[in-house]
């Protein structure tokens, strides 16, 4: 079970790296892709795997570093958290508007607006994962 965790362990690196880059790269050409929602979801995939993997090592005897434990934990509140905030993205970009009554060119702007204040808090999520779980992996007995 511990050569699992440590290859969904790699897993989750690359592909919340991958996300990462991908999504901040569409924020920045200010350019939304469909495919980057599809590596999001399969990197959040990769990390609540991961969680249940260590929380089913931890149980069945194998102890690590409370560190590791910590950074270990923290991916899957950031995800959490990353969308909870995306939820509020869309009302903080609408503020009082009623769309329907806009054109519907306006009705586009706003939102395209959405998606690319939603893919760059995303984008920073995966990316702070990747950090978190790189740290993870260091407080790691298998390195």
């Amino acid at each position: 079970m511990p050569e699992v965790h440590l290859v969904v362990g790699i897993c989750l690196l690359c592909a919340n790296l991958a996300a990462g880059v991908w999504g901040g790269l569409d924020w920045l050409q200010r350019r939304p892709t469909a495919g980057f929602w599809y590596a999001l979801r399969i990197a959040q995939a990769t990390v609540i795997l991961q969680v249940l993997l260590g929380l089913a090592l931890a149980f069945s005897g194998h102890h690590a570093d409370k560190l590791h434990y910590l950074y270990g934990g923290l991916p899957l509140l950031v995800s959490l958290l990353a969308e909870v905030v995306r939820l509020g993205s869309a009302q903080a970009e609408l503020g009082g508007l009623d769309v329907y009554d806009l054109p519907e060119e306006r009705q586009t702007e706003i939102a395209f607006a959405i998606v690319r204040r939603d893919t760059g808090i995303m984008a920073t999520a995966c990316l702070v994962i990747f950090l978190l779980a790189l740290r993870a992996a260091g407080t790691s007995s298998a390195f």
